[in-house]
């Protein structure tokens, strides 16, 4: 019976990765952050998708899931060679997540203030997702200022944490949970 892969290769215990291709750069790398914050935001989403929010959620959570690997996937490849085979991000999903949004938004009362995040578990999930996906959004475009290569990417980004910010909404008043409005003191 064959050996069972092991998990670890040490070969990055001096602090170096692979991206796809091959290429060895270091674990700091501006590269390697920005799919790297996105990794951490599709974490987060499984949480997400863990908690009691309606299967419905749960579908368009594992859909995003699949688009963040396929972002992943493209800003680990090493710019300077060629993939055919690596899955492309599509417009179709900005629109989708964009009709997401509209319906949500259809039983929402209309903002006044900003939210102080809070209130409900999964809402406030919702809140901690979002940010993450916009320091993921500026881990990008820090990565493809000189260079920039698909903007699908900060685009499907960018609605995203629209996406989660509704998202919050609707799960907290799905729950019943009051939305604590910030209204400054002085």
């Amino acid at each position: 019976m064959p050996e069972k892969r092991k998990i670890y290769t040490k070969t990055g215990d001096l602090g170096e990765t692979s991206l796809l291709g091959g290429t060895r750069v270091p674990k700091s790398h501006d590269r390697v952050d920005a799919y790297g914050t996105i990794d951490e935001l599709n974490s987060f989403l499984g949480l997400l998708r863990d908690q009691p929010i309606g299967e419905h959620y749960r579908q368009v959570l594992l859909r995003i899931q699949e688009n963040l690997f396929v972002s992943e996937a493209r800003i680990a490849a090493d710019p300077n060679l060629q993939y055919t085979s690596l899955p492309l991000l599509q417009e179709q999903e900005i629109l989708f997540l964009e009709n997401e949004i509209d319906e949500m938004n259809k039983s929402l009362k209309e903002l006044s203030h900003f939210i102080i995040p809070g209130g409900h578990a999964p809402a406030s999930l919702c809140h901690v997702a979002r940010t993450v996906c916009r320091r993921a959004e500026r881990a990008v475009i820090r990565l493809f200022t000189a260079n920039p290569p698909e903007e699908i990417i900060i685009r499907y980004l960018n609605r995203l944490s629209d996406y989660l910010f509704v998202l919050a909404r609707k799960t907290g008043k799905d729950a019943g949970a009051d939305e604590t409005l910030w209204k400054p003191l002085h």
